[in-house]
């Protein structure tokens, strides 16, 4: 199934970076709400194949990179200033992206920052040293990508389109900016894309082979959530069947 084969690509190139099943740390590195709302299952996320569902997926991956800067920030484990500093800017721009969101849904927004479950032991694995946090970062960045890009051309209002069109390019900069530091391509090369050419929606990407970033389902973005196995909460719903 193609959805076995992308969560077994996903696996893979985590694996890769170094981001996927490895040792833990003191559960002490996580900042204090995310550690109340770790390790229970949490209420299900259901998003409808709508500009509401949609728009209410990007802020579900916003409010995964806020928690996950948050987390960085509070480890310890980034020791040069200068990064630690960008992981702090990093932070307060996804923070940022958060409250965006929610302001443009108003009382379409579906869940609370309360409602996510984060799994402890699986950040904790990722917050372990400074490479493993930074690939992890450049994977949820390029990952942001992909996503807004994917649901973009879904999206039939014009303000909706805006609000994900304004943030977008923000995530491109943050991904090049964290592979820099890694001395990875400031551009995601194939080699490091999480699915594979065989397994992208032919619809979404008339133009492979040409100087673009590819457009992933929202299917394919929640298995290589899944992969990173940092959220408990279940996610469903007609958008991401």
């Amino acid at each position: 199934m193609i959805s076995e084969k992308m969560h077994s690509t996903s696996r893979r190139s985590l694996i890769k970076w170094g981001i996927y099943g490895v040792g833990g740390i003191a559960i002490g590195a996580m900042p204090q709400a995310i550690y109340a709302q770790s390790n229970s299952r949490g209420k299900m996320l259901a998003f409808n194949a709508n500009d509401i569902g949609i728009l209410n997926f990007a802020l579900l991956l916003e409010e995964l990179e806020s928690a996950f800067y948050a987390a960085v920030v509070s480890s310890g484990k980034i020791t040069n200033s200068r990064e630690l500093e960008y992981m702090k800017y990093l932070g307060a721009q996804e923070t940022a992206h958060v409250k965006f969101l929610r302001s443009v849904l108003a009382n379409q927004v579906l869940f609370t920052t309360e409602d996510l479950s984060f799994n402890s032991s699986s950040l904790n694995d990722i917050l372990a040293n400074r490479d493993r946090i930074l690939n992890a970062a450049v994977t949820l960045e390029d990952l942001g990508v992909h996503a807004y890009n994917g649901a973009g051309t879904s999206l039939t209002s014009p303000i909706f389109l805006l609000a994900a069109g304004s943030i977008v390019s923000v995530e491109a900069r943050h991904a090049a900016g964290v592979r820099a530091l890694l001395n990875r391509p400031t551009t995601e090369p194939d080699r490091d894309r999480l699915i594979s050419d065989a397994n992208l929606n032919s619809t979404l990407n008339p133009f492979k082979g040409k100087a673009y970033d590819e457009l992933y389902t929202p299917k394919q973005i929640v298995a290589i959530v899944n992969s990173l196995n940092i959220l408990n909460n279940p996610i469903g719903g007609t958008l991401v069947s």
